[in-house]
C-alpha cells in the first residue's frame, strides 16, 4: 500500500536523492508430497473459498454464502480455525443501530464463538479434531455494507471498494494464532494462498472488475452474473460502479484490464497503463513470470484520501495527471503477493522491497540515499520493527524507515552483493518462495549464500536484526 502522504513524501525523497548525483520457504502445492509435517508448519493450508453473493442496486450490499474448505498441514490435531474480517477493521464493534460492516452468521461445519479483536477475529470449533492431512470445510452466510467513506473498503461517489471485505481464514504456526490487530495505516495481513471461485450478481449497469480470471453472462431480467476464478492468491478483492474501461496485453503476454472513474484524468490513465504494461513484464523477467495472467488496475483521481493498494490480480490507483502509484502496487503482486510474508511481524519485506523494485523500474540514482536519510529517527528505530512498535507511538517514523531505509537498505545490498549477484539472489528468493511465505531470517539467508563476504557487519549497520 501506498498513501498519498507516504507517496508525496517519497516523491520529494526521490527528487532529493536524483538531486544528490513461507510455508516458511516451500511454495504451497497441491501435488506437494504429504510425508511428516514440519514443526513451523502453517495451517490451515490449502484453502478454496467457494462464495456467491448478490449485490444490491449500487453495490453497497452485498449477501450470500461462503464456503472454505481447507487441510491441516500441522502435526497436531486441528480443534478449531479463525476467520478473519478484516473489512471490520476500522469500526471495531459497531452498535447495534449501526451494524458492522462485515458479518456473518448460520454456520456449518462447526460452533461459532463471539467475534474478538474489535469484531474482526471469528473462531469456529469444528466439530471432531482434524488429524494431519484431512480435509474439513465450514459454510456461513456473508452480509457486506461498505463503509461510507473512501477507502480500500469503502466508496467513492457512485464506485464501490471491496478490499479486504471478504472473510478468510487466519493462520497458526509456531508463534501460534496469529490474531493481530488492524492498526489502521499499513497493513496487519497474514494468509496463505488459495483458491478462490466467486460469483457476483449484480445489477447491468455495474461494471465490476475483479481478482483472477473473470467471465460475465446474463442473469435475471437487468442483471449481470460475473465469476471470478482465481489460483494460488492471499485475497480476493473488487470494486463496483460505472467504470469506464480498456484492455491491453503486454508484450510479455499478461492480459492489463484498466478500470477508471469519469472524472480520472485521461493523462493520469495513459500513464498508469503504460507504466503498468512496463513494470507487470519487467518484474516477471526479474523476479519470475506473473502467473495470474491478468492484472485489473482500478483508478480513480479521488482516493487522494486514501491512496493506492494492491490486491493479489487487482491494485486501487489514486491518479492524476502526471502520475500514479503503479509500479509500486504492481510490484506488490510479488512482495506480499507471490512472496508472502506476516505484514504485521515484518512490514519491511514487503514494502521496502515494492519500494525497493519501484525505484529500481525508473532507474533512480540511489547511490547515497542511505548517508542523505540523516540520523535514525530514534535509538530504537529498525527495519524490523512489528506494526506493534508503529502503532504503539513511533507512527511518525513508519514512512521514514520501511519505505525510504528500507529500500536504501536493499540499494546498498544490491553495492555490496553487484548488480548481477543481486538480481540472481532475488529471483532465487522468490523461486524458494513461491506461493509462500518468507521472514526476515529466509532473506538474511538467501543474501548471505549469494557472497563469501560476511554480511553481519551490514545486516547491523542497517538494523536488519
Amino acid at each position: 500500500m501506498i498513501s498519498l502522504r507516504i507517496r508525496r513524501a517519497l516523491l520529494l525523497a526521490l527528487a532529493s536523492v536524483m538531486l544528490c548525483v513461507p510455508q516458511t520457504a516451500a511454495a504451497q502445492s497441491p501435488t506437494a508430497p504429504e510425508g511428516p509435517a514440519p514443526a513451523s508448519a502453517a495451517t490451515p493450508d490449502r484453502p478454496s473459498y467457494e462464495v456467491s453473493l448478490r449485490g444490491d442496486a449500487d453495490g453497497s450490499h452485498w449477501t450470500g454464502r461462503q464456503t472454505v474448505s481447507f487441510r491441516n498441514s500441522a502435526r497436531t490435531a486441528l480443534r478449531s480455525v479463525d476467520v478473519r474480517l478484516w473489512g471490520n477493521g476500522a469500526d471495531g464493534c459497531a452498535a447495534p443501530e449501526a451494524p458492522s460492516p462485515v458479518r456473518v452468521g448460520a454456520v456449518t461445519g462447526g460452533t461459532a464463538r463471539p467475534l474478538t479483536v474489535d469484531c474482526t477475529a471469528l473462531r469456529i470449533d469444528l466439530p471432531a479434531p482434524l488429524p494431519y492431512g484431512a480435509r474439513a470445510s465450514i459454510s456461513f452466510d456473508v452480509a457486506l455494507t461498505v463503509p461510507d467513506r473512501v477507502h480500500r473498503f469503502g466508496k467513492d461517489g457512485a464506485h464501490r471498494y471491496l478490499g479486504n471485505a471478504l472473510p478468510l481464514l487466519s493462520v497458526r504456526d509456531a508463534q501460534g494464532r496469529h490474531l493481530d490487530p488492524d492498526v489502521g495505516f499499513g497493513e496487519s495481513f497474514h494468509t496463505l494462498t488459495g483458491d478462490f471461485r466467486v460469483v457476483l450478481d449484480h445489477p447491468s449497469a455495474l461494471v465490476v472488475p475483479a481478482t483472477g480470471t473473470t467471465t460475465r453472462r446474463a442473469g435475471a431480467p437487468g442483471r449481470t452474473v460475473t465469476t471470478s476464478v482465481a489460483h494460488g492468491v492471499r485475497d480476493f478483492a473488487w470494486a463496483a460502479g460505472p467504470f469506464l474501461s480498456k484492455t491491453v496485453t503486454t508484450p510479455g503476454g499478461v492480459r492489463l484490464n484498466a478500470y477508471w472513474t469519469a472524472a480520472t484524468p485521461p493523462e493520469g490513465v495513459a500513464l498508469a497503463l503504460k507504466d503498468g504494461v512496463g513494470s507487470v513484464d519487467e518484474f516477471g523477467k526479474r523476479f519470475g513470470h506473473y502467473p495470474y495472467g491478468e492484472l485489473d488496475l482500478v483508478m480513480s483521481e479521488n482516493l487522494d484520501d486514501f491512496g493506492s493498494m494492491e490486491f493479489p490480480g487487482l491494485v486501487l490507483l489514486w491518479t492524476e495527471s502526471d502520475g500514479s502509484g503503479a509500479v509500486h502496487e504492481i510490484a506488490h503482486q510479488w512482495f506480499y503477493g507471490i512472496v508472502g510474508n506476516d505484514q504485521f511481524a515484518d512490514p519491511w519485506l514487503d514494502e521496502s522491497f515494492a519500494q525497493y523494485a519501484n525505484q529500481s523500474y525508473y532507474g533512480m540514482d540511489t547511490t547515497t540515499c542511505w548517508e542523505d536519510r540523516g540520523a535514525w529517527p530514534s535509538d530504537t528505530a529498525a527495519l524490523t520493527r512489528p506494526m506493534s512498535y508503529y502503532a504503539d507511538g513511533h507512527r511518525s517514523e513508519y514512512v521514514r524507515v520501511v519505505y525510504h531505509r528500507g529500500s536504501c537498505a536493499l540499494h546498498d545490498l544490491e553495492r555490496a552483493l553487484g548488480a548481477p549477484a543481486m538480481a540472481a539472489m532475488l529471483r532465487g528468493y522468490v523461486r524458494d518462495h513461491w506461493l509462500g511465505v518468507s521472514t526476515t531470517s529466509d532473506f538474511k539467508r538467501a543474501a548471505q549464500a549469494a557472497t563469501a563476504r560476511d554480511l553481519t557487519p551490514f545486516w547491523a549497520e542497517h538494523r536488519i536484526n
